[in-house]
């Protein structure tokens, strides 16, 4: 008897008798808790696409106004290379017809 009881008061027993009652509550407590945890990851996943698709928008509005913003610079920069090249005068209006 005095080794049943050095056995029931180890570590390893205390241990095991723990992983067995989480092994048997946990499904027990899932299918308890599923009605209502599912609603909740629905409307979750839902936040999280809408989320998504608005940044996805975004990044790509950023993206055309950037592209947008290096067209403009690229002219800008051609222009002042003729102009400086001499192939266009900065000041120069160009020729009315007609008149």
């Amino acid at each position: 008897m005095k080794q049943l009881g050095v056995i029931l008061k180890s570590e390893a027993v205390k241990v095991l008798g723990i992983n067995i009652a989480v092994a048997i509550m946990v499904p027990i407590a899932v299918n308890f808790l599923a009605p209502f945890v599912r609603p909740v990851a629905r409307d979750v996943l839902k936040t999280g696409i809408r989320g998504y698709e608005k940044a996805r928008r975004s990044a790509a509005e950023f993206g055309e106004f950037v592209d947008d913003l290096v067209a403009e610079v690229q002219d800008e920069l051609q222009e002042a290379k003729q102009a400086t090249s001499g192939l266009v005068k900065p000041d120069s209006k160009p020729p009315q017809e007609g008149g």
